[in-house]
C-alpha cells in the first residue's frame, strides 16, 4: 500500500507540474520551490533544486514580469508564442525529475507524457487568449489571467495534498481539452481569415 501511495503521489506531482507549466511555468516553479523551502513537502531528488533561493528568486522575478505581460491584450499572445519554446521543454524536465530516481525508463516516460500535457494546456491557454483578445475591453483578459494563476496555485496544492483527486480532475480536464482544442482552432482560423481580408482591403485602398 505504501508503494501504491508513493506512485500515486509521484504521478500527481509529475503530471501536475507539467500541467501547470503549460499555463504558467514560473508560477509552477515558484509554488513547488516555496512549498519545499518552507518544509511543507519533500521534493524528489530530481526537483530539489527548485527550493534553492536562487531558483525561487528567478522564478519570482519572471512570474512578476509575466503577471503584467499576461494582462495586456496582444502582448499576452506574443508572450505565449515565445513561451511555446520554454514551457514545454521545462515541463519535460520537471515531469522527468519528479520520477527520475525510480528508473531512467520512468523518467523518460514521464518526460514524454509531461511534454504532451504541457503542450495541451499551453495550446488551450494560448488559443483562448487569441479569441479573448478580439474583445475591445481589457477586463475579460485580466479575468482570464487571474483565473489561470489561481488554477496553477490551486491545482498544484490539490496535486500535492490530494493526489487521487487531482488525477481524477486531470482526466476530466484532458477530455475537456480534446473537445475544446478543435473548436479553438476553428475560431482562430476565422480570426486570421478576417484579418487577412482586412489587410488586403487596406492594401487595395492604399494602392
Amino acid at each position: 500500500m505504501e508503494d501504491y501511495n508513493q506512485i500515486v503521489q509521484l504521478l500527481a506531482l509529475s503530471m501536475g507540474a507539467a500541467w501547470a507549466s503549460g499555463i504558467n511555468l514560473y508560477a509552477a516553479i515558484l509554488t513547488l520551490g516555496l512549498t519545499a523551502a518552507t518544509g511543507n513537502i519533500d521534493l524528489p531528488p530530481g526537483l530539489e533544486v527548485l527550493s534553492n533561493p536562487l531558483v525561487i528568486g528567478a522564478a519570482g522575478l519572471m512570474y512578476a514580469v509575466e503577471f503584467f505581460a499576461d494582462k495586456i491584450p496582444g502582448v499576452d499572445t506574443g508572450w505565449d508564442m515565445i513561451h511555446t519554446f520554454v514551457r514545454v521543454p521545462a515541463a519535460v524536465l520537471l515531469a522527468a525529475g519528479s520520477v527520475g530516481d525510480i528508473s531512467t525508463a520512468a523518467g523518460v516516460a514521464a518526460g514524454i507524457l509531461g511534454g504532451g500535457m504541457a503542450l495541451g494546456t499551453h495550446s488551450v491557454k494560448a488559443g483562448s487568449r487569441v479569441l479573448i483578445n478580439t474583445s475591445p475591453e481589457p477586463f475579460s483578459n485580466w479575468t482570464a489571467s487571474i483565473l489561470e494563476d489561481i488554477s496553477v496555485f490551486g491545482g498544484l496544492w490539490v496535486a500535492l495534498n490530494y493526489p487521487l483527486l487531482f488525477l481524477a480532475l486531470l482526466i476530466v480536464f484532458i477530455l475537456l481539452m480534446i473537445w475544446l482544442l478543435p473548436k479553438l482552432w476553428r475560431g482562430i482560423k476565422v480570426i486570421f481569415v478576417k484579418l487577412k481580408a482586412l489587410f488586403q482591403k487596406s492594401e487595395h485602398k492604399n494602392a
